[in-house]
C-alpha cells in the first residue's frame, strides 16, 4: 500500500510539471539587443521588391506559469521582401504589422489585449520589422536580424527562417520566443492566471512581385 501511494504522488507531481511546462522551452530564443542604424542597401541589379499577400500573418502564444496558453494572430501584415534569383538579398526588407487587426477566440481577451496592460494599440496602432542583415545559412535558411519596434519601443532582434519559393510566391517562415517586458510589456496577471515573461511569434509571411 505504501509503494502505491508512493507511485502515486510521484504520478501526481510528474503530471503537475507537465502541465506547468513553459512552451517556450521547446522554441528557440531570439538574441535581442539594443537597436542597431540601417544603411539600405537595395541589393545587385535586377533584384525586385516581393509584397505580402493577403494570406500572411504572425501567430503569438502567450502562457501561464500555473499551465495553459493564449494563442493570438495579426492578420494585417503588410511591406515586402527584396528578392533576386528566389532569395532575399541586401536588407531592404520590411514587416509591417497593423495592431487592430488582433485576434483570439475570446473578444474579452482580445480587448485586453489592446490595452495598455499589453500592446496599447490606440497610442500605438502600428509595429514593424525593419530588417538589417540577411545571412545565407544553408538551402533556403537564412539569419535575419533587424529593429522590431513595437509600443514604441525598439530592440534588435535575430532569428533564423526559411524561405520556399514556388512559381508565383516565396514563403517566409520563423518561429521563436522572446521577452515581452523588452518591449515594456509588463501585466504580469493575477492569480492563477501570473504569466511567463516568454511569447512564442510565429512568422507566416507570403510575398509575391508587386502586381501579382
Amino acid at each position: 500500500m505504501k509503494a502505491r501511494f508512493s507511485l502515486s504522488i510521484v504520478s501526481l507531481l510528474s503530471l503537475v510539471f507537465v502541465s506547468c511546462e513553459n512552451p517556450a522551452d521547446q522554441t528557440a530564443d531570439a538574441e535581442v539587443g539594443p537597436a542597431l542604424n540601417k544603411t539600405v542597401d537595395a541589393g545587385p541589379d535586377g533584384s525586385t521588391k516581393w509584397t505580402f499577400t493577403e494570406n500572411s500573418y504572425i501567430e503569438f502564444t502567450g502562457s501561464k506559469v500555473s499551465g495553459g496558453t493564449q494563442v493570438g494572430r495579426f492578420t494585417n501584415i503588410s511591406g515586402y521582401f527584396t528578392i533576386k534569383d528566389g532569395e532575399p538579398v541586401g536588407n531592404d526588407h520590411k514587416v509591417e504589422i497593423d495592431m487592430n487587426s488582433i485576434t483570439t477566440e475570446k473578444e474579452k481577451l482580445t480587448s485586453h489585449l489592446k490595452n495598455e496592460d499589453f500592446f496599447d494599440v490606440p497610442s500605438h496602432p502600428v509595429s514593424n520589422y525593419d530588417v538589417t542583415s540577411i545571412t545565407k545559412t544553408g538551402e533556403g535558411q537564412y539569419e535575419i536580424t533587424g529593429n522590431l519596434t513595437m509600443r514604441g519601443k525598439t530592440n534588435s532582434v535575430t532569428f533564423t527562417s526559411t524561405v520556399v519559393r514556388s512559381e508565383t510566391t516565396a514563403a517566409i517562415r520563423a518561429k521563436f520566443d522572446l521577452k515581452r517586458y523588452q518591449w515594456d510589456i509588463n501585466y504580469k496577471g493575477l492569480g492563477e492566471n501570473i504569466l511567463n515573461e516568454e511569447v512564442i511569434l510565429d512568422f507566416n509571411l507570403e510575398a509575391a512581385p508587386q502586381g501579382k
